[in-house]
């Protein structure tokens, strides 16, 4: 036994040893490292990373291609074909047997003119590389908004957990005045049952409340990719549990008015918004492409052969010998059954739905700015109301307790009282948290 009890004290050693431990963030640091350990940015930068190589490969195809050619052909023997000479000399052999032929060629490809087609291809390509810097940049907007609001709700979470801590204690305090006062003659027993009803109810508001802490804590780090992530303490950030409400970010306008100038700049700057009007550039790039082969091609052909037999040299020999061409073609494609019209259509109707949906992006966006405009100068207003809440609270739990000395108030007066102060804190806390996410989804919506 002893063995198996010094074997179960290692393994729980070590298994807190491997637990990590908590690191505090802040807003702006737990930003960063998400944005750092991203997959969803990587996969996009992947992308994008793949698009450079695609303009390469658009910019290439007006450069000459250089190829080396080789090959061996082995063909059936054939009588061989030769005419009479002078009278003492061998007939020549004109067409020999070479069963054996081997051929080796440097070839040359040049595009010269192709119509347009590669330079609207390589536009294309641009085009959509432009488009998924804008879907990093969109993508990095929505990390930052989801980050604010599983940060604000961690804060929430843990300042929820500490108040409802306080009022378990409070309410277990006064469960044990209420026994002493029950000891003493002067109260009902059905006090003490009341007390302890109360108090149960808090300890179970209180493990619900660490329940949905962890669960925030969970959520903020899957999106930090940081195992060990929390919220960093009230000493470190501004807390919302009390205090001033700090001032607005200096871009937002005054309540009521500058709503029109969040939303022209939402519609210059969302980067959602330039990421469709570069798809429907590349779109309409790419329609010039098809409608380029409607024009005639040229390209530049060349190489230099060295082969056994030389099928340019005449007679024929199963000798190794050079030979050299250059030509200049020219090809037009007069008609090809409406293939060319059917892609170009396709490109151009992609193009155009491109520019539809930028236009409901535009509808969305309007709306999206106004709401989020209200919604924060709604919950700045929340606050206000808050700390009136507060206010009161306090006072009345204040006037319970003297009621409740003087003998003119019961216990659950009293509990009543110091529930209806606690919960204006979390109303407290809740209306700057709101204030907080409302400000982040503003800022998203207008595209800084």
């Amino acid at each position: 036994m002893r063995y198996v009890f010094f074997a179960v004290a290692i393994a729980i050693a070590t298994g807190a040893a491997a637990q990590p431990q908590a690191t505090p963030l802040t807003l702006d640091e737990a930003i960063a490292q998400g944005i750092a350990n991203s997959q969803r940015l990587a996969e996009l930068q992947a992308r994008g990373e793949g698009a450079e190589f695609a303009i390469a490969g658009r910019h290439a195809a007006d450069m000459p291609s250089i190829a080396l050619l080789g090959g061996y052909t082995r063909t059936n023997h054939v009588e061989e074909f030769s005419v009479p000479t002078t009278i003492g000399r061998p007939p020549q052999v004109l067409y020999p047997d070479v069963p054996d032929n081997y051929h080796t060629r440097l070839d040359l490809q040049w595009p010269i003119y192709t119509g347009g087609r590669t330079d609207a291809l390589e536009r294309a390509a641009r085009a959509e590389r432009s488009a998924i810097d804008k879907d990093v940049a969109a993508a990095r907007a929505d990390l930052r908004l989801e980050i604010t609001r599983a940060y604000w709700a961690v804060v929430t979470a843990r300042e929820t957990e500490l108040v409802l801590q306080r009022s378990l204690d409070a309410v277990n305090a006064h469960v044990a005045d209420v026994k002493s006062r029950l000891a003493s003659g002067l109260v009902p027993p059905n006090d003490v049952a009341s007390a302890e009803a109360q108090a149960a109810r808090q300890r179970l508001l209180a493990l619900e409340a660490a329940n949905q802490h962890e669960i925030a804590e969970a959520d903020l780090r899957r999106l930090t990719g940081n195992d060990a992530a929390t919220v960093a303490p009230p000493s470190a950030q501004s807390s919302p549990a009390g205090g001033a409400l700090p001032p607005a970010p200096a871009w937002l306008p005054a309540r009521g008015g500058g709503v029109a100038d969040l939303i022209a700049a939402a519609l210059k700057a969302r980067p959602e918004r330039q990421a469709l009007e570069a798809r429907a550039e590349a779109a309409t790039e790419r329609a010039d492409a098809v409608g380029a082969a409607a024009r005639p091609q040229i390209a530049v052909t060349g190489g230099y052969d060295y082969a056994r037999p030389n099928p340019r040299i005449f007679p024929r020999a199963a000798e190794w010998n050079t030979s050299w061409d250059a030509s200049v073609n020219v090809s037009w494609n007069l008609w090809d059954g409406g293939r060319r019209a059917a892609e170009q259509g396709e490109a151009r109707a992609t193009a155009s739905a491109l520019k539809t949906r930028v236009a409901d992006f535009d509808r969305q966006t309007t709306f999206e700015v106004r709401t989020r405009t209200l919604e924060l100068d709604s919950s700045r207003e929340a606050v206000s109301a808050a700390d009136e809440e507060i206010r009161a609270a306090a006072e009345a739990e204040r006037v319970v307790g003297e009621r409740y000395r003087a003998g003119v108030a019961t216990t659950t007066d009293v509990l009543d009282a110091q529930v209806a102060r606690l919960q204006a804190e979390l109303d407290r806390t809740r209306a700057v948290a709101n204030v907080r996410l409302a400000e982040a989804r503003l800022e998203r919506a207008v595209g800084r």
